[in-house]
């Protein structure tokens, strides 16, 4: 049985860092239709003046942080010591937990940057364990490509596609977090088989499909298979899924949490100096 689609949402037009211009899917409203995962922004800007600034040094707390690169580079530095470059292609999945003071600044100053950042939460019992950080390099991911030039790439969980199974690299997580992107050639139909999943998302990034246009989230059910249909533009998306959690959510701005006290501890630990994992 195919998944059905029975919800879409617009991406709203937003800035973040310092005036960065994104599109976002985020907001109390999108909590329980995005769980376990939290915000979706893109970042798609041929003009400098809509990236240059970047994310200047800020803090996290109480969950994970995946940034996807499509084109153009992308710098991290943390308070760990970790720093390197994100280039098209590439994933830093940063898991804040207990804390991490990072920055995420444009390496180049003109052309496209084209990119994701995405926002998943983490169990109660793991908000404040000990921050982690990991690159993970184009030529590390799965893809399997088909006669007609449609595409799947596995950046996490597990997908079946013509008899065969992909998997991503890393490692088990709770919240069994599902993300691929996925290109569909021109009027072709390309069909996934993505597990158990109760609901699995579709963020349109380029062109369209037979349901949805570019900048839509649509909300499909359960289901043995999705299939999306391109349109004469063909179709980029991601595909997203995960085990939800179905826990209260605080947020103040970078911190993530279940209880407003929890939220009120992490603004105190980071005036005091005391929010961060050990380096």
């Amino acid at each position: 049985m195919s998944r059905k689609l029975f919800q879409i949402y617009q991406a709203q037009p937003s800035r973040d860092g310092a005036g960065v211009k994104i599109n976002r899917i985020a907001g109390k409203e999108m909590n329980r239709v995005l769980d376990p995962f939290l915000m979706i922004d893109e970042i798609n800007a041929d003009s400098a003046a809509d990236y240059i600034g970047g994310f200047p040094e800020h803090p996290h707390r109480g969950f994970e942080t995946i940034t996807y690169m499509k084109a153009g580079r992308m710098r991290h530095r943390d308070h760990m010591g970790n720093e390197g470059v994100i280039e098209p292609g590439d994933v830093q999945w940063m898991t804040a937990g207990r804390g991490v003071l990072h920055s995420e600044m444009p390496e180049q100053e003109e052309g496209l940057m084209h990119g994701f950042q995405l926002w998943l939460n983490l169990p109660a019992k793991d908000k404040l364990k000990p921050a982690a950080y990991r690159d993970i390099r184009a030529a590390e991911i799965a893809s399997y490509r088909d006669d007609n030039g449609s595409e799947v790439r596995v950046i996490a969980g597990e997908v079946g596609i013509d008899g065969q199974r992909l998997k991503g690299c890393l490692p088990a997580m709770p919240t069994r977090p599902l993300l691929l992107d996925v290109s569909v050639a021109a009027g072709e139909e390309f069909s996934l088989s993505l597990g158990d999943y109760e609901r699995v998302l579709v963020f349109v990034y380029a062109g369209g499909s037979t349901e949805l246009s570019s900048k839509q989230l649509a909300v499909y059910g359960k289901g043995d298979k999705l299939s999306l249909q391109a349109g004469p533009q063909g179709l980029g998306a991601l595909v997203l899924s995960g085990e939800p959690l179905r826990e209260p959510i605080a947020q103040y701005g970078p911190f993530v949490m279940n209880q407003p006290e929890e939220i009120e501890q992490a603004i105190r630990d980071f005036q005091a100096g005391t929010l961060l994992s050990p380096a």
